[in-house]
């Protein structure tokens, strides 16, 4: 076979979700410095708690990884379905 001209329906869901998980990831990263210094002035209103609990940054982090890939994947599903021609068609 010499190539494809329309993209397969699973190439369109992994390029959606690869480009809301690199972005995920970012926001997780920025999230994750801001926390660290941000822990230190919230430090006094904490009870029972470190501000730089190791389980509470991942449990956080994960979760937060997990829906914003299931909130990206959802609609590439959706958007895998349709045929190129009607989605031309429609704009």
């Amino acid at each position: 076979m010499v190539g494809r001209l329309l993209p397969l329906a699973s190439d369109v869901k992994g390029m959606i979700v690869r480009q809301g998980g690199f972005v995920a990831l970012a926001g997780v990263i920025v999230g994750l410095a801001i926390a660290f210094v941000g822990g230190r002035v919230i430090e006094s209103l904490l009870y029972a708690v470190s501000p730089r609990d190791p389980a509470v940054f991942a449990a956080t982090t994960l979760l937060l990884l997990a829906v914003a890939l299931l909130a990206c994947w959802l609609p590439a599903r959706r958007a895998a379905r349709l045929s190129p021609l009607e989605a031309l068609r429609t704009e």
